[in-house]
Order: structure tokens, then sequence, then C-alpha cells
């Protein structure tokens, strides 16, 4: 087995980015060769017609399918989630990273059940606070790539959300 195959293998099965310090630990090999490895399947996803490729995160490598091939998720894994939780998504990935209570005085105690079925889903992951008893609560790569945006809106500046808190309160 080359050393690509097996780089290839540890990505398929980890399914979220990974860095060149894990896949050397997992393929227990040097770093360099490590780099080596992941240069050559990367070069060998780009040069065949596959439905995959070889993406470089801040987190670090993933296998993804192509953007090409996108609309075959919406059509063969469709979404069931509730108008609630995909309520409760919307706020996570426009407020996130976002603490677990802040979101419940944001959007009510239903959060409580909205937040393990996306954390289930793998569109939120939730981390514990160094301080205090809540959770950290933002989107992850999949959350991007299932709903196709690439980043979020920013918020308007300081002078237009001042005006616009002041109406709302």
């Amino acid at each position: 087995m080359s050393l690509a195959s097996k780089i290839e293998a540890i990505l398929y099965l980890k399914a979220q980015p990974v860095s060149i310090a894990e896949i050397a630990e997992c393929a227990n090999c040097p770093r360099h060769e490590a780099e080596e490895g992941l240069l050559a399947l990367i070069n060998d996803y780009a040069h065949r017609e596959t439905a995959l490729e070889i993406a470089e995160t801040p987190e670090g490598y993933c296998l993804q399918l192509r953007e090409a091939y996108q609309d075959l998720v919406q059509t063969l894994i469709p979404l069931d989630l509730g108008v609630g939780a995909l309520r409760t998504l919307a706020a996570i990935a426009l407020k996130g990273p976002i603490a677990q209570t802040d979101l419940v005085e944001l959007r009510g105690s239903g959060v409580y059940q909205h937040i393990p079925e996306l954390v289930d889903l793998g569109f939120v992951r939730k981390r514990r606070q160094s301080e205090g008893r809540s959770y950290w609560l933002q989107v992850t790569s999949k959350f991007y790539q299932y709903f196709q945006v690439e980043k979020l809106p920013q918020p308007f500046g300081e002078g237009i959300a001042s005006v616009g808190d002041q109406g709302s309160a």
C-alpha cells in the first residue's frame, strides 16, 4: 500500500479536516513524508475525473465532494429539520460562536432540543466554556458545505447596528 493511498484512507475515515501532524501520526511516518504523500494524493485527484477532491481548510485537509456535485447532496440526502431547529441553526450561524445561555435567551428553551440534533447532524460544534457551566456553539465546515455558503454576512457597522438595536428594544 502506498503512503498516498494510506493518507486517502485516513482522510476518508476521519471525515473531517485533519492536520499534517495528525496525518503523520495516523500513517506512522515522519511529517515530511506525510506532506509528500499528501501532495502526491492532491496531484492525483487534480489529474483524474472524480467526484471527490482533497481540500485544504483552516483546520487541515479533508476529502470532500467537489462543488459541482453538491446538488446531489440535497437530492439524495434531504435535510429533515423542523422550522425551530433551522431558526436555531441560523441564529448560531449568524451570532456564533455564541454561548448556549445567550442562545436560550435569544430563541427560548426549545434550543435545548435543537442543539443535540444539530450536533448529531454535524452542523454545530459544542464545547464547554473554560469559565462557567455553559457551552460555546458554532457552525462547522459541514454547515458551510451543505448549505453551499462560503462565508456569512458581516454585521452592520457600529452606528447602523445601534440604530437598529434601539428600534427593536
